[in-house]
């Protein structure tokens, strides 16, 4: 994927479509896996939140 496919343009406004990895910097970007973001150049990694669902309401 190239560089420039990573930003879009929207309403004017340039905005990043991926995460930059915070201890590689700017330019950086991270792979958005399922369950997780990584970095391929140091290999840093964020779990993502799993989304809880709500429990059922009792009918009682």
């Amino acid at each position: 994927m190239l560089k420039r496919e990573h930003y879009k343009v929207e309403d004017g406004k340039l905005t990043r479509s991926r995460k930059f990895c915070p201890k590689c910097g700017p330019g950086v970007f991270m792979a958005d896996h399922e369950d997780r973001l990584t970095c391929g150049k140091c290999g840093y990694t964020e779990i993502k939140k799993k989304k809880t669902e709500k429990p059922a309401a009792d009918k009682n």
